[in-house]
């Protein structure tokens, strides 16, 4: 079996960050899927690609990888620039503002 570890990616309709702090292991499609002829719709035997662990740390998954010989491969996440204004939201409210507040 082969697997993945990540590090999923926020939500892109969300500013949170709630569900991107924990590391996943998710396994590889190990057969492709097929389309029933009688529905349309598209199912597949391989139960392992339902399934989806959740671990506080990559060290955590890769461990439990290879106590149970799976495969694995981490993926490291990508860093995001942290986005600071020199002047941020707050800004706009203070009391020591020489401007109006226009929209």
């Amino acid at each position: 079996m082969r697997a993945r570890i990540y590090r999923p990616a926020r939500n892109a309709m969300q500013s949170g960050t709630a569900n991107v702090r924990r590391w996943v292991l998710e396994f590889y499609p190990e057969a492709a899927r097929s389309i029933d002829p009688l529905m349309g719709w598209t199912s597949s035997a391989d139960t392992n690609q339902q399934v989806r662990l959740r671990f506080d740390s990559s060290k955590a998954a890769l461990a439990y990888a290879r106590e149970h010989g799976i495969d694995a491969v981490v993926e490291e996440p990508h860093r995001r620039k942290p986005v600071i204004r020199p002047q941020g939201y707050g800004e706009n409210f203070a009391t020591s503002r020489r401007t109006t507040w226009t929209h």
